[in-house]
């Protein structure tokens, strides 16, 4: 964890990332169902975090978000976000939920292979979803929180692939941009492992993660005197 976290107030993670599938698709699809099903029987993960090598999946369904910190970031924790989901599963109707009373302004910026998408309160519908489907939409999201006098956490997750009670492959990439010249990058938790990569450079810094379960990631940064 993050240096001095054991004397910090806890970390209130921002569920802004979950995909939840709610139906499977017919005809062609039947196929992908049913393997997923078997999977879902055996082998596969039921919650706890496992970061990944590699994986078999043909195409892993993955999260591409941007995180903007601007100066009134650090008054009201309010950052921008864009993100895109890339490789979604095939399905009649799916969700991507974020947490209720910490996102505003949900706009769809563009959806492919999808028959329609569309902002629901803190959620985005989707009907009828194909294979190599994309999605991007852009908001604000209230993810920032003072971490003592001087430093700042981000904060986000869960970010989970979830079909029934079994979790399945998921790419996370971050890229975090400072907007005010006043924060400085300290670490991230999780730490650096095989299966999450953290990077930093001028002012961005960001992590790229390939895991099964449920991801929830900090952050850390010092205000500069």
């Amino acid at each position: 964890m993050a240096r001095g976290a054991s004397s910090c107030r806890p970390i209130e993670f921002l569920t802004w990332t979950v995909f939840l599938l709610l139906a499977w698709p017919q005809k062609l699809l039947a196929a992908e169902a049913d393997d997923l099903l078997f999977r879902s029987a055996t082998d596969v993960n039921e919650g706890a975090l496992r970061f990944l090598t590699e994986t078999s999946a043909k195409a892993v369904h993955r999260h591409v978000n941007r995180i903007t910190i601007t100066e009134s970031s650090l008054a009201d924790g309010w950052v921008g976000m864009e993100q895109c989901h890339e490789n979604l599963d095939a399905v009649p109707r799916a969700q991507v939920v974020y947490g209720q009373d910490r996102v505003r302004g949900i706009e769809v910026v563009s959806a492919e292979r999808i028959g329609r998408a569309w902002a629901e309160a803190n959620t985005v519908q989707l009907q009828d979803v194909e294979p190599g489907a994309t999605l991007c939409v852009k908001a604000e999201t209230r993810a920032m929180s003072r971490n003592g006098e001087a430093s700042f956490n981000l904060a986000n997750g869960p970010y989970m692939r979830k079909f029934l009670d079994g979790y399945y492959p998921l790419r996370v990439s971050m890229t975090v941009r400072l907007e005010t010249p006043r924060l400085r990058f300290v670490d991230a938790y999780p730490e650096e492992q095989t299966g999450f990569h953290v990077w930093r450079r001028d002012t961005e810094v960001g992590y790229d993660a390939l895991f099964e379960g449920e991801l929830r990631t900090v952050l850390r940064f010092d205000l500069i005197p």
